[in-house]
């Protein structure tokens, strides 16, 4: 490359500088965005006339007061927590279970002012002043329920898994009167699954129950 001479009028012009190549302008545009990405990520917003981000406000929460086996709770939850979390997750009353999640299975049954409900599928932030009864609460001391004694009779239970949510379905069952006959029973225990197959002696123990 050649430059004008110091000597010269100033009339002259320098050799113009031959263009970078491709393969130099994509290396510099790439390390130059690094640079930026790395130190300047921070200060790119104000450059670009935005404002600084406020952190998200938390999920929204309420408190609501509910009797769980004859047990007073006043709790403050997010409103998208189910009865069935709010048992498990925060009283730490694991017997309900969830197997699912999705009100298929029935294995989170529990009783909610005397009515059988899918916990998994229940608000907790709808419950304010309800009675809940779940399979903690369904014995009187060390005497168990009639169907609790009745499951064992009838050995209607292997893995145990549904078992806590047969039982408290089948205590609403014989609340409902549904108990006439085997089949009226298997009509209104068929959102209980049980994955070993019991259902037989859990029909039995049903009707042990009733009896």
């Amino acid at each position: 490359m050649s430059v004008a001479d110091p000597e010269s009028d100033g009339s002259a012009t320098a050799e113009a500088v031959p263009a970078p190549s491709r393969r130099t302008f994509i290396a510099t545009a790439t390390a130059v965005s690094g640079a930026v990405v790395a130190g300047g990520l921070a200060t790119a917003p104000a450059a670009l006339g935005g404002t600084e981000a406020v952190a998200a406000e938390g999920p929204p929460a309420s408190t609501v007061s509910l009797t769980i086996n004859g047990v007073r709770h006043t709790v403050t939850v997010d409103n998208r927590v189910s009865l069935l979390d709010l048992l498990r997750e925060h009283l730490d009353l694991t017997g309900s279970k969830k197997g699912c999640n999705a009100g298929a299975c029935g294995a989170c049954t529990v009783l909610v002012d005397g009515h059988r409900v899918n916990s998994c599928l229940t608000l907790a932030v709808r419950l304010d002043d309800a009675e809940v009864t779940t399979i903690e609460g369904l014995a009187d001391g060390d005497h168990l329920h009639p169907l609790q004694q009745a499951f064992i009779d009838q050995d209607a239970y292997q893995c145990g898994f549904c078992t806590s949510g047969q039982i408290m379905s089948g205590v609403g069952c014989i609340k409902e009167g549904h108990t006439r006959t085997p089949d009226e029973i298997r009509e209104w225990m068929s959102g209980n699954l049980c994955r070993c197959g019991c259902y037989v002696k859990i029909v039995r123990a049903v009707e042990q129950a009733a009896g």
